[in-house]
């Protein structure tokens, strides 16, 4: 035989000889994985029967653990129950009646549902309506003026170059190291040379200055992760830069416009230091001043049913609009928290 004819004939093999490399993949033994390497065989597959085997050999394997949401969830578990609680009590004792709020020790469920606290809050002094009115009305002012006021600042800081622009901003976010109780006289006295005490529009502008340094900070940070050249090519396109900014950019950052928007509803609608110190007509009060009214309304008695059936009436828009945009709100602050 020839050089030439030995190098085309291939010996013949034995199957025991063949190596576990060259063995067809499905034929091959299940072996544990090593701690210290990846876990190949746990990679998902195509077909029916290969999804099969990658479950039954996952069953068993080192390091095929379980998601890391199950060991958490007895902690999120009694947490979820602890927030909760509080929610759930202050609404069983709002349909309690009045002697049953007030008994000592407290019952646990109503003997009996009653609905005497929410009229006692309708007929309580300018009725429960009144001041709802007047909390929607705080809220929207505050909000829309801290959107448009934090939109367009933040686009400036984040697209614009000018003289002083990182000290005008350190001093912007400044504001947030002057305790607020501080600044409250000041800001008494200025809106009185303005005319604008005793106004909701007063006190909505006094409300939006706490929330620029936030929210401008988070806008800025949210217009600088969105790429120049989709505003460049709408300028190449004929649009404006008010056009690009509304076309282009303010749709990329919604999450952070919604973000802004939502402290700004909460912040307004709990607060309760401002209102009192800025009004002093009963009849333009939030909520929150009402709530403590209630609560000394009569010389050392306190009614725990109409309290606790305000304080459920003046969650409820919090916690609908929270859970409606709790997805933008966590987008948005994730947005705003990449770049610094």
């Amino acid at each position: 035989m020839t050089p030439i004819q030995a190098r085309f004939i291939t010996p013949p093999t034995n199957s025991s000889s063949i190596s576990a490399q060259q063995q067809p993949r499905q034929n091959r033994p299940w072996r544990r994985p090593s701690p210290n390497g990846p876990d190949r065989r746990c990679r998902v597959r195509n077909s029916a029967g290969d999804r099969q085997r990658t479950r039954q050999a996952c069953f068993g394997a080192v390091n095929c653990q379980a998601p890391a949401s199950t060991s958490a969830l007895p902690a999120s578990t009694v947490l979820a129950v602890a927030f909760l609680f509080p929610l759930l009590w202050a609404l069983l004792n709002s349909f309690k009646t009045k002697a049953e709020a007030n008994q000592q020790p407290p019952t646990w469920f109503p003997h009996s549902l009653s609905i005497a606290n929410y009229r006692s809050l309708a007929g309580f002094d300018q009725g429960i309506g009144t001041y709802l009115l007047n909390s929607v009305l705080l809220s929207a002012l505050t909000v829309l003026l801290s959107v448009a006021v934090c939109v367009l600042g933040g686009y400036g800081f984040a697209r614009f170059t000018f003289r002083g622009k990182t000290l005008l901003f350190g001093t912007t976010l400044g504001i947030l190291m002057v305790p607020y109780a501080t600044i409250l006289l000041p800001l008494y006295i200025v809106l009185g040379h303005l005319g604008l005490q005793n106004s909701l529009i007063g006190l909505a502008l006094v409300l939006v200055m706490f929330q620029l340094p936030f929210g401008i900070y988070l806008m800025r940070n949210s217009f600088e992760s969105v790429p120049r050249e989709l505003e460049e090519a709408a300028l190449v396109d004929g649009a404006s830069t008010v056009g690009a900014l509304r076309h282009v950019s303010l749709r990329i950052v919604m999450p952070g416009v919604v973000t802004v928007a939502l402290f700004s509803f909460l912040t307004s609608w709990n607060e309760y230091l401002a209102p009192l110190i800025f009004l002093n007509d009963g009849s333009k009060y939030t909520l929150p001043v009402m709530l403590v009214n209630i609560r000394y309304a009569s010389y050392n008695i306190i009614d725990f049913g109409a309290l606790q059936a305000g304080v459920v009436i003046a969650m409820l828009p919090c916690l609908v609009v929270y859970l409606a945009l709790q997805r933008f709100y966590v987008n948005g602050l994730v947005a705003g928290a990449l770049r610094g």
